[in-house]
């Protein structure tokens, strides 16, 4: 891949992370006023997905946004979804997807931020491990092959799951979107890597 290629890949996940993490608020809604929605190759695997989006994306408000962003994710008690490898992987939070995570973090020199409460399996955390490992400067450490591996243990056993359950909500709309450009991307990543094994 050259590097126009690598830095795109970088930015999605930089975006997907974003977007997982909290809803939109109006100043990222306006950016999605006037994002591009044609692909720079017609018909490929992301177009429709990117496109559904940001028509998702221009007809939400930020109040809208945040209210479903809370009915699926947050809420008191038992979120309607969670967005945690180790509850999609294990069927429990904290448990040993969590821990082999973080054993694999460490190898990275990477660790949870002590200010916030997610876990280090959150969806936004592994895009945003997964978007350093393809933009960082360490090329010891920032290259193909451990994107590759991040990617074959932390993101591709569970992401799916993650956006099944989030399209088979009723409540889902802005993240039913996000659901599908999230399941569409990992499936290029996934065939990517494939064709690099």
């Amino acid at each position: 891949m050259d590097d126009h290629d690598e830095l795109a890949r970088a930015e999605l996940y930089g975006l997907l992370s974003r977007l997982w993490f909290a809803p939109p608020d109006a100043e990222l809604l306006t950016q999605f006023k006037v994002a591009v929605t044609e692909a720079p190759e017609p018909g490929g695997h992301l177009e429709a997905p990117w496109q559904a989006l940001v028509a998702a994306m221009r007809a939400t408000t930020a109040d809208a946004a945040a209210a479903e962003y809370e009915a699926l994710f947050g809420g008191v008690g038992k979120p309607e979804i969670f967005v945690y490898g180790s509850y999609h992987l294990a069927g429990f939070l904290n448990e040993k997807p969590l821990a082999a995570l973080r054993a694999d973090l460490a190898l990275l020199g990477l660790g949870r931020d002590e200010q916030r409460s997610e876990t280090e399996d959150h969806i936004a955390f592994v895009f945003e491990v997964m978007r350093w490992l393809i933009a960082g400067d360490d090329v010891a450490v920032c290259n193909l092959e451990q994107q590759r591996r991040f990617f074959r243990s932390h993101v591709q056993t569970w992401v799916e799951a993650l956006c099944e359950a989030v399209a088979q909500h009723p409540r889902a709309r802005l993240m039913r979107e996000l659901a599908a450009l999230t399941r569409a991307f990992v499936e290029v990543e996934a065939q990517a890597f494939d064709m690099i094994e």
